[in-house]
């Protein structure tokens, strides 16, 4: 029979560090976590035992993990799968049905990869692993990425199909900040649980947490681009398109057996078709009619998955809400119907194609661009324009500021190609928050630097680097109270022991020469830079 526990205080624990009154979950033992347990024990029942104390001490771990990460998306799951190397407990509570988000349910296995000025590549940490065996042909179908996810998630527990239900808030009582003392959810058979995290990431696509801290949200492409009614606009969402029976030999060879001049006359600027890939195909996508002002045909990202199967990231949605469930199933089987029609399109369209059949459908749109929410620094587009490098750099980036179309401007906005920069850990802390950290897409970032900090590489990057750094300050502080001279044998850590280069991110400022009124032209994504 366990021991009868009362709920701990997140403010009021006893085992404090350096003026950070957090209560002690960073601890990995637990026989350590029992021991602060036993200081919250109401009574010790009748008949207890040594079974007893260890089915109480694995109850705790489990109701207070170091780390609760709300959704399973891949960039989060990097953070999740460092701190759980480095000795921490970590818990993932998913509402959606099945683990894996934007790449495994969004079938969004076209990856871009970030680089510098010279095309020099910026991958560092876990995340090159994927992208090795990305480029080498070894992971490219929906099961490969799934077995790849799966070593992250490895030993990891995911609780897929939860409902929030409560965040608690709490402030601490020196007033230098707010926590999230626990979450409440309901699991998918109903029944009501409550969780007592050390930290809580915000790791969805539709900010399930961040949007009940009462946190101001950062304007989105409504900054950019006017939109003529509504508060707020997103990015296009896509429905990922997975065909079957395509020579891609045919393909391009009748491709790129035209002439530079024949091939833009007939498929667009730019376009071409290697072994792997292809880019450009822009009449392709314009002349294509979906019959519908919210749905577009782009150009034709293309990927070859091996043995005649295909997947095109070129099919967009316009004003989906990604906060909007029933919306966005909407969309989706709306984005079948689609896909149904660009197939017999394509099959005329292109050559190698005539014999191609769909191979089967995403269970979700790739959302890109939701609902985000203030951290402690909001990057903007002159930071990632001048190269900037931060003191607290958890990962370097570098990738052009493409903000995709919405419904007003279809085509999107390329505002700039920086070079290398940084991206600062403040960015993935919320503001005013003591133990709350963003992942991925949620990354601090105004509309016109999301065009480029969004990629999934640099913030999976960032969540490695963050999980290492909690493994290593425990209880000692806080993120929050993070310092240059705290920071920099965090970043020595990462680099010794994980080859994670953090320093020296500072890359070509492309900025130099601007005025102030330019500067801030260009942070509204009202200026265009060579």
């Amino acid at each position: 029979m366990p021991i009868a526990l009362r709920k701990p205080s997140y403010g009021a624990h006893p085992e404090t560090t350096e003026g950070d009154p957090r209560r002690t979950n960073m601890k990995t033992s637990a026989v350590t976590k029992f021991l602060a347990l036993l200081s919250l024990t109401l009574l010790l029942p009748v008949g207890w035992s040594p079974a007893a104390e260890a089915e109480a001490a694995a109850a705790y771990v489990t109701d207070h993990p170091d780390i609760v990460m709300i959704g399973s998306e891949i960039e989060g799951m990097y953070l999740a799968r460092a701190a759980a190397d480095e000795g921490l407990s970590v818990v993932v509570l998913d509402p959606r049905a099945k683990p894996g988000g934007q790449l495994l349910e969004g079938e969004m296995l076209f990856l871009d990869e970030p680089t510098g000025d010279q095309g020099q590549t910026l991958l560092q940490g876990r995340v090159k692993e994927l992208f090795d065996g990305y480029k080498s042909g070894k992971i490219r179908k929906l099961e490969e990425f799934r077995q790849y996810y799966d070593t992250l998630a490895q030993g990891i527990p995911i609780v897929s199909g939860v409902t929030l239900t409560g965040v608690d808030v709490r402030q601490q009582p020196d007033a230098s900040g707010r926590f999230v003392e626990s979450v409440s959810y309901r699991t998918k058979d109903g029944s009501e649980k409550t969780i007592y995290p050390g930290y809580v990431v915000e790791n969805t696509d539709f900010a399930a947490l961040t949007s009940r801290l009462g946190l101001p949200r950062i304007p989105g492409m409504e900054s950019v681009v006017a939109k003529p009614a509504g508060p707020k606009d997103y990015m296009a969402s896509t429905m990922m398109m997975r065909f079957k029976n395509v020579d891609w030999d045919a393909f391009q060879k009748g491709v790129m057996s035209l002439s530079p001049k024949e091939r833009e006359a007939r498929y667009g600027s730019e376009t071409h078709v290697n072994g792997t890939f292809t880019w450009g195909f822009g009449k392709v996508g314009a002349n294509y009619s979906s019959g519908s002002d919210a749905w577009f045909l782009r150009g034709l990202n293309t990927v070859n998955q091996r043995g005649g199967e295909v997947m095109i990231n070129a099919l967009l949605v316009y004003g989906v809400d990604p906060t909007d469930e029933a919306g966005v199933r909407k969309a989706l089987e709306e984005g079948k119907r689609q896909t149904v029609k660009i197939l017999a399109y394509l099959r005329k369209a292109l050559p190698g194609w005539s014999k191609a059949e769909i191979n089967g459908y995403p269970d979700y749109l790739y959302i890109r661009d939701s609902d985000r929410y203030e951290t402690e620094y909001v990057m903007q587009g002159t930071d990632l324009m001048g190269g900037k490098s931060f003191w607290d750099n958890v990962s370097i980036g570098g990738y052009p500021i493409d903000m995709q179309g919405t419904i007003n401007s279809k085509w999107g906005i390329r505002l700039g190609t920086p070079d290398r920069y940084g991206m600062p850990l403040r960015s993935f802390l919320a503001k005013g928050y003591r133990n709350v950290i963003v992942a991925g897409k949620n990354v601090g970032a105004s509309a016109v630097a999301y065009g480029s900090a969004r990629i999934q590489a640099q913030t999976a990057l960032a969540g490695e680097t963050i999980g290492i750094m909690l493994g290593q300050i425990r209880v000692r502080y806080s993120l929050a109270d993070m310092t240059p001279e705290r920071m920099k044998p965090l970043q020595d850590y990462a680099q010794k022991k994980y080859g994670i280069v953090l320093s020296g991110g500072k890359g070509k400022d492309k900025t130099a020469g601007l005025s102030e009124d330019q500067r801030r032209l260009f942070n509204q994504g009202k200026l265009v830079l060579p």
